[in-house]
């Protein structure tokens, strides 16, 4: 028997790029990538920014004169799925585009991103696409990173592939028009950040992040926030990439989510899920000792400032547990589930068990009904 060992190396390198009036016909960014004449444009579109913003896009490629064929898609975490996958790999197919320079563009929320960027990724086994993210969500959070996928057999994110963007193009602007709600499901993910990996962020929040809120993000104290929390999670992603390391900070917030989000994937948005789980794990922590009193009253403090509507019915332990059981197959056989140890420390624990989920549970549920305060 002989063995011949093949090594390649490849280096993984994309932009995140800060713009304004991405949709004017006389900023480039869109067409930053790839060939300008002569060229084709596969573009999806969220198809609520489509109401907002639809003329606008068709606008910038006739007067580029770029052949775009600009297809719209419904968004919602229940259109992550293999039908809408093979829907857009269908119309892309019908729209030939050099496999190298005429890059796919995406533009829409995190479902959507993720989605393009799979389709992205599968067409003729990979060409370049371009993220341009619409909610607060897919700003600080989704667009960033290299995943892509749907949904699949009732799980989140089952089918996908790690498939680097072009570019990032990150306009603020497009926050505008989003609902409160969604504002607010985008925190969350800056909330996960500050809790485990920036007690300064946490600070910040705490001052402005009410008014932030309030503002869509379009006020003066919003860049700081925007900017540091994209910063620290391109600080975490960057060294791991392609999650070789499977204890992540990143993943705080995102263990006991996943089974909320499953079961209630119509009515309950990403953020909101992740924070339920940022606020059990919150009380875990502190009944660990990894948290203060006030500490921990500080992290509930902010969630009542910003104002967020949470369901304390669907709090339910064995699904929890069920879910926690889940990650612990996605994670390699251990839980690695990421805990803050004080406000911006993280530590990483295998040994949960159901007594303390029912625990967090009666506390959080407790308090989400006013019944007593949290400590």
């Amino acid at each position: 028997m002989s063995t011949r060992k093949i090594t390649y190396q490849h280096t993984i390198e994309y932009e995140v790029i800060n713009t304004s009036g991405l949709f004017h016909p006389q900023n480039w960014a869109l067409l930053s990538v790839g060939k300008i004449e002569d060229a084709r444009r596969f573009v999806v579109v969220d198809a609520n920014v489509d109401k907002h913003h639809g003329a606008a896009i068709r606008a910038y490629f006739d007067f580029h004169n770029m052949d775009a064929r600009i297809v719209t898609f419904p968004g919602g975490e229940e259109n992550k799925t293999l039908d809408q996958y093979l829907a857009l790999a269908h119309e892309l197919d019908l729209f030939p585009i050099h496999r190298r320079d005429e890059p796919i563009i995406a533009i829409g929320g995190g479902v959507l991103t993720d989605l393009v960027g799979f389709v992205a990724a599968s067409h003729r086994r990979g060409v370049p696409y371009i993220k341009a993210p619409t909610t607060l969500m897919g700003y600080v959070d989704a667009s960033i990173g290299i995943k892509t996928g749907f949904n699949f057999n009732g799980n989140k994110n089952r089918l996908g592939a790690f498939h680097a963007p072009q570019t990032v193009l990150l306009d603020k602007t497009l926050l505008r028009t989003l609902p409160r709600r969604h504002i607010l499901n985008g925190v969350c993910e800056i909330i996960k950040l500050a809790v485990v990996c920036d007690a300064e962020l946490f600070d910040m929040l705490e001052l402005h992040g009410a008014r932030c809120v309030v503002s869509h993000f379009q006020n003066g104290e919003s860049d700081a926030i925007l900017d540091r929390a994209i910063s620290g999670m391109i600080n975490e992603l960057e060294p791991n990439l392609f999650e070789v390391e499977l204890a992540r900070k990143v993943d705080f917030g995102h263990t006991f989510s996943y089974g909320l989000e499953t079961r209630h994937e119509t009515n309950l948005l990403h953020g909101e899920a992740v924070l339920l789980d940022i606020l059990l794990s919150t009380l875990i922590a502190h009944g660990r000792g990894l948290l203060t009193d006030h500490e921990t009253e500080r992290i509930f403090r902010l969630t009542s400032e910003l104002g967020f509507a949470l369901n304390a019915s669907i709090l339910d332990p064995s699904l929890l547990w069920s879910s926690l059981t889940e990650r612990t197959y996605h994670r390699n056989g251990l839980q690695r589930v990421p805990m803050p140890r004080g406000i911006g420390g993280c530590v990483f624990i295998n040994d949960i068990h159901e007594a303390e989920i029912e625990s967090a549970v009666k506390i959080l549920e407790d308090w989400m009904t006013k019944e007593y305060e949290i400590l």
